[in-house]
C-alpha cells in the first residue's frame, strides 16, 4: 500500500503587503498590511485548538518596503520583517508549533537567521522563463529566476529541508516546464535538501480589494470540512496570457519530476482541481498542508479536510498518512537547528524515522560493543541480559547484522534442523466490534461503525465446513472485545466448532480475550481455562503481547492488560495443561530497550513453565491505524524485519524451539528469506486474515499448502506439514 503525505496546519498571513507587481495574484496588497503581535497570539492559540502540528507563515515579498509597515515594526521592538517573523516562530514553538516560512527571496543570512526557529522553509521557483519578466512577472524584479535559483540554492548550503516547486499555466511552454524541474533537481543533486516540489496549476481569482483572504479562506474551509462541500468559486475567466491545462500534462510532469528527483516526494494541491485522486494514482505522493484555516492564496478552494481526503484514497487504495512540514528523512540534528529538534524529540518523536537505535533512547545507553558479546552468547543458547539485548536490537553495522545471521542460522539448525513446517489451519475472526481502542489496530471498530461485523452460527459453520474441506487441522478464532459478550458467548463458539468437526484442534482466544471472560464471569483464569477446555479449547495464542512494558502499552493501548496481567494468564493456561504461543509486535514506537525487556520477560515465563510452543514476531502495519495515520509511523523495512528476527532468535536460545514468519505481515519472499535468519516455521494458511488486512496489509489472506512448500523450498528447506503442538503430519 503506497502512503499519501499530507501535514495538518495553520496558516499565518503574516502581512500581504508586497513589493511585487505579479499578473496572477491575489493575495498580495501594496496597501499596509500587518498582524499586530495580539493577533498573532490569538491566531497562534487558535492553531493550537485546531489540533495542527505546523503554523505555515506566509508573506508578501519585503513587506517592510511599505514605510508603514516599518514604522509598526518599529512600533513592536523589531529592527526588520525578519525579526518580527523570527518572534512569531519563537511564540508557535512555545506552544509546539512548528513553524515553515515562506516569506518571499531573503539574503542568506536572513535564511541563516530563520533556521534557529524553522523546522523548514519555503519558496516557489515558479519557472525559469525569463521572458515572463515582461508580462506576468513585470515589475517583479524577485521573481527573476536566477534570483530564486540563488536562494534555493543558499538554503541548501545552509542545509535547510527546502520546499519549492513550479506554477503551471502563467504562459510558461511545456519544456519551460521541465527545465525548471532540471532547474530544481540541478540544486538538489548539488545539497539534497530539497524535500518536496509541488506542481500547482494555475487558477484565475477575482479581486479582493478590500477583502481579506484570509477570512474568505476561513470561511470556506469551515464550510467544506463540516459538510464536503466548498461553496462554487466565484466565476473568472482566465487572463489572455494563461495557459490551459489538462490533467495528461499534470501527470507527464509527475512522471518528469520522479525521473528527475526520485527522492523527492512531488506535491499536488487537492483543492485547485477535481483531478489530484488520479494525479495521485499518476505517482504524486504528498497533498500539502491541508490547512485548518483554508488556503490563502486561492481562499474560494477549500482544502478537503483529512477526513474527505482519506475516504477518497481509500477507494483507490492508498493510505493517508500525516507527516510535519519537515520530511521524515530531515528528522535529524544536522539539518535541524537543536532548539527546534528539542521541540520534535518532545511532541513529535514518533515522527522520527527508528534508524535503527530508537527514537527515545540517548545513544550513550546503547553500548555496540556489546553486540558482539550478545551473538557469541546467544548462538551458544546462554541467557543475555538487558544491555547485551538493547544493543542485538539496536545493531545497524552490516558485518555485524550477518554475523548475527550466521549465529542464529546455526542455532536455528541445531534446533529444527532442515525443516520448515506449517499447519493447514483456517482463522474465524467472529466479531470486529471492540471497545478497547487501541492505537496500533485498524480492525477493531465501534458497534455503531458501518465496517463493524458479527458472524452468525450459519456463516460460523460454513466457514468451519469449509476449513475441513480444505484439509485444515487447526481453527484459530481470535476477535474484538465485545461488550455484549460474556464467558457463555465464547464457550459457545468452541462447542459449535466441536459439534461440526470434532477432529479440529480449537486454537483460541488471546489473554486479552480470557481477561475479559475473567472480568464478565468474575473468575479467575484458572476457572476460566477450566470452562474453556471443557468447551473444547485446545491451546491459547500468545497474542496482546504487542510489546510487554508497561511504557509502550501505555502508549499505544492504554485500555489494554498490563505486562503482569499478560504473564498471570498464559501462566494459567500453562498450569490448566494448555500450550500457548508467544508474540511480538515491533516496529512502531519501541525502544531496543523495551524490545530487550520483552524478550527477557518471554524468556523467563519459558524457563519457569516450558509451555510455549513458538514464538511469532509480528512486523507493525500502519496504513489504517492510527499509530500510522496521525503519528507518521512508517512500515519497518525488510531488512530491518530480517536483523530482528535474528535477534529473537539469538535471544530465544534454546528456551523456545520454535521460531515462525508471519508471511501475511513481510509477504512470501521475506518469509522464504528468513529461513535463512532464523526461522524454522513458516506459520498457516490462515485462509482468512482481517486484523493484519485491516490494517493495509498487502500480501494476501491465504496459502495453499503447495504456495507454502514453495516457499520452503526457495528458502532452501524441506517442507513439513505439522499440527498445532508440532507433530510433523508429512514431510515433502
Amino acid at each position: 500500500m503506497r502512503r499519501i503525505t499530507f501535514s495538518r496546519n495553520y496558516t499565518l498571513s503574516l502581512s500581504r503587503s508586497c513589493q511585487c507587481y505579479c499578473k496572477y495574484c491575489a493575495f498580495a496588497t501594496h496597501r499596509p498590511h500587518l498582524y499586530a503581535p495580539v493577533e498573532v497570539e490569538r491566531m497562534l492559540d487558535e492553531a493550537v485548538r485546531r489540533n495542527a502540528k505546523e503554523l505555515l507563515v506566509l508573506t508578501g515579498e519585503r513587506p517592510d518596503h511599505n514605510s508603514t509597515v516599518a514604522a509598526r515594526l518599529a512600533e513592536y521592538g523589531h529592527a526588520d520583517f525578519t525579526a518580527y517573523v523570527i518572534w512569531v516562530c519563537e511564540r508557535a514553538l512555545e506552544r509546539g508549533l512548528l513553524p515553515h516560512t515562506n516569506i518571499g527571496v531573503l539574503e542568506p543570512a536572513e535564511l541563516a537567521r530563520l533556521r534557529a526557529v524553522t523546522a523548514s522553509q519555503g519558496l516557489m521557483l515558479e519557472s525559469v522563463a525569463e521572458r515572463l519578466m515582461e508580462t506576468v512577472h513585470a515589475g517583479s524584479p524577485s521573481k527573476h529566476p536566477a534570483v530564486r535559483l540563488a536562494m534555493i540554492e543558499a538554503a541548501g548550503e545552509l542545509k535547510i529541508p527546502f520546499t519549492s516547486g513550479i506554477l503551471v499555466g502563467i504562459g510558461e511552454s511545456a519544456e519551460e516546464r521541465v527545465a525548471a524541474l532540471a532547474a530544481l533537481a540541478a540544486v538538489h543533486s548539488r545539497h539534497g535538501h530539497l524535500q518536496e516540489v509541488i506542481l500547482q496549476n494555475f487558477v484565475p481569482h477575482p479581486d479582493y480589494y478590500d477583502r481579506e483572504p484570509a477570512e474568505i479562506a476561513a470561511v470556506a474551509a469551515r464550510r467544506r470540512w463540516l459538510n464536503g462541500i466548498g461553496p462554487a468559486p466565484e466565476g473568472v475567466d482566465p487572463p489572455a496570457w494563461a495557459t490551459p491545462i489538462e490533467i495528461d500534462e499534470l501527470k507527464r510532469l509527475i512522471g518528469e519530476s520522479k525521473r528527475l528527483m526520485p527522492d523527492v516526494a512531488v506535491q499536488v494541491p487537492p483543492n485547485l482541481s477535481a483531478w489530484w485522486g488520479e494525479l495521485v494514482v499518476a505517482g504524486a505522493d504528498d497533498l500539502g498542508g491541508l490547512s485548518a484555516n483554508g488556503d490563502h492564496i486561492s481562499p474560494e478552494h477549500p482544502f478537503p479536510s483529512p477526513k474527505q481526503v482519506r475516504a477518497e484514497l481509500s477507494g483507490r487504495g492508498f493510505a493517508l498518512t500525516e507527516r510535519l512540514c519537515t520530511h521524515a528523512r530531515y528528522l535529524d540534528p544536522d539539518w535541524i537547528d537543536p532548539a527546534v529538534n528539542a521541540v520534535i524529540a518532545e511532541r513529535y518523536w514518533s515522527f522520527i524515522p527508528r534508524r535503527g537505535s530508537g527514537r527515545r533512547s540517548a545513544a550513550a545507553t546503547i553500548d555496540p560493543e556489546l553486540c558482539g558479546v550478545a551473538i557469541e552468547k546467544g548462538s551458544r543458547g546462554d541467557s543475555l541480559d538487558a544491555a547485551e539485548l538493547t544493543a542485538l536490537f539496536a545493531e545497524t553495522r552490516p558485518e555485524m547484522i550477518e554475523a548475527m545471521r550466521s549465529a542464529a542460522d546455526r542455532l536455528r539448525d541445531e534446533l529444527a534442523g532442515d525443516l520448515a513446517s506449517f499447519v493447514v489451519n483456517r482463522n474465524v475472526n467472529f466479531t470486529n466490534v471492540c471497545t478497547v481502542g487501541c492505537a496500533f489496530c485498524g480492525f477493531g471498530k465501534g458497534a455503531r461503525s458501518p465496517d463493524a461485523y458479527e458472524i452468525d452460527d450459519a456463516e460460523f459453520e460454513r466457514r468451519i465446513v469449509e476449513a475441513v474441506e480444505f484439509g485444515a487441522t487447526e481453527i484459530c478464532m481470535q476477535g474484538g472485545i465485545h461488550p455484549d459478550y460474556d464467558l457463555d458467548r465464547y464457550g459457545h463458539w468452541l462447542r459449535l466448532a466441536k459439534q461440526i468437526a470434532p477432529q479440529l484442534h480449537l486454537h483460541a482466544y488471546s489473554p486479552m480475550e480470557v481477561h475479559f471472560m475473567c472480568e464478565r464471569s468474575g473468575r479467575p483464569p484458572a476457572e476460566v481455562f477450566e470452562y474453556l477446555i471443557e468447551a473444547g479449547l485446545g491451546s491459547t495464542p500468545g497474542t496482546a503481547a504487542e510489546v510487554l512494558d508497561d511504557g509502550v502499552r501505555g502508549r499505544i493501548s492504554p485500555n489494554k492488560l498490563p505486562v503482569a496481567r499478560w504473564v498471570e494468564i498464559i501462566e494459567a493456561a500453562h498450569r490448566a495443561g494448555l500450550r500457548t504461543t508467544s508474540t511480538v509486535m515491533f516496529g512502531h514506537i519501541e525502544e531496543p530497550a523495551e524490545l530487550a525487556e520483552h524478550m527477557r520477560v518471554i524468556r523467563r515465563l519459558q524457563e519457569r513453565t516450558g509451555g510455549i510452543t513458538e514464538f511469532v514476531p509480528l512486523s507493525f502495519i500502519p496504513f489504517e491505524t492510527m499509530l500510522g495515520r496521525r503519528h507518521g509511523i512508517e512500515e519497518i523495512s525488510t531488512a530491518e524485519i530480517l536483523k530482528h528476527t535474528a535477534a529473537f532468535r539469538l535471544a530465544l536460545g534454546r528456551s523456545v524451539r520454535n521460531l515462525q514468519a508471519s508471511w501475511v505481515k513481510m509477504g512470501v519472499e521475506a518469509a522464504a528469506e528468513s529461513l535463512r535468519w532464523g526461522v524454522n516455521d513458516l506459520g498457516g494458511t490462515l485462509m482468512e486474515e482481517n486484523i493484519s488486512r485491516m490494517a493495509g496489509s498487502q500480501h494476501g489472506v491465504r496459502l495453499d499448502p503447495e504456495q507454502l512448500i514453495a516457499v520452503a523450498r526457495a528458502g532452501g528447506r524441506t517442507p513439513a506439514q505439522r499440527t498445532t503442538l508440532y507433530e510433523i503430519v508429512e514431510t515433502y
